[in-house]
């Protein structure tokens, strides 16, 4: 049992399995973590480590077959899905591996997608993060005719618009070149005095400068 903290995210013995018949496959497999407030946080193993399952479970995005995660001792994976959709909305933001955009929506509008339409402030924000990730001239180009990379860089905006205290990043250099998956990390690692980011990766470059990286293999966390 590990101590729940009153501040940061926390895991408890997070498992998350899947049945068929009397057979039980472990994506995750009682994966305690105790991390802080803010910080830099990496995520690392081979395909089909669970990494990202591990992920989805931190974020709300599933629910574990047993243990907790709690924000700031808070037992998120007991609340209502409503509830876990609005600490998502609120207090986390993403970045997947594929940017899913809506395809009748600019990038900017895109990016403006959970902020009220007379919000000025988020639209300054916003502003100001498009200029920091390199696609102030792609405002106002639809997702059908920006790159993919580009595209990821819009998500990456979205992601950190509202100022949420942890941001999920599931592989977010994928779709980018070297010096842009490089440049996007940057920006997120500069989160880190704002919040917790925490990326999913089997790039170990892209981990450079964390303040801890837990190395995950078949559902576990491997020792040191």
């Amino acid at each position: 049992m590990i101590d729940i903290k009153t501040e940061g995210l926390t895991a408890d013995s997070l498992s998350l399995a899947y049945y068929e018949g009397d057979a039980v496959t472990y994506a995750v497999n009682h994966v305690s973590l105790s991390l802080p407030k803010f910080g830099f946080v990496g995520i690392m193993g081979p395909s089909g480590s669970g990494k990202s399952s591990l992920l989805y479970l931190l974020s709300g995005l599933k629910v574990p077959t047993e243990g907790g995660v709690y924000l700031d001792g808070v037992p998120y994976h007991r609340m209502a899905e409503r509830q876990r959709v609005r600490l998502r909305r609120e207090r986390f933001g993403f970045v997947f591996q594929q940017p899913f955009l809506f395809s009748y929506l600019t990038a900017f509008e895109n990016a403006l997608i959970g902020a009220p339409d007379d919000d000025h402030r988020a639209r300054r924000h916003a502003v100001e993060l498009f200029n920091r990730l390199g696609i102030t001239q792609y405002r106002e180009r639809y997702p059908h005719h920006l790159s993919g990379g580009e595209r990821q860089r819009v998500c990456i905006a979205r992601a950190m618009l509202n100022n949420p205290s942890v941001i999920f990043a599931d592989e977010p250099t994928a779709a980018l070149d070297h010096a842009t998956g490089h440049h996007v990390m940057d920006i997120l690692i500069g989160y880190r005095d704002r919040g917790l980011v925490i990326v999913v990766t089997h790039d170990p470059e892209m981990l450079a400068g964390s303040d801890v990286i837990y190395r995950l293999r078949d559902g576990e966390l491997e020792e040191d």
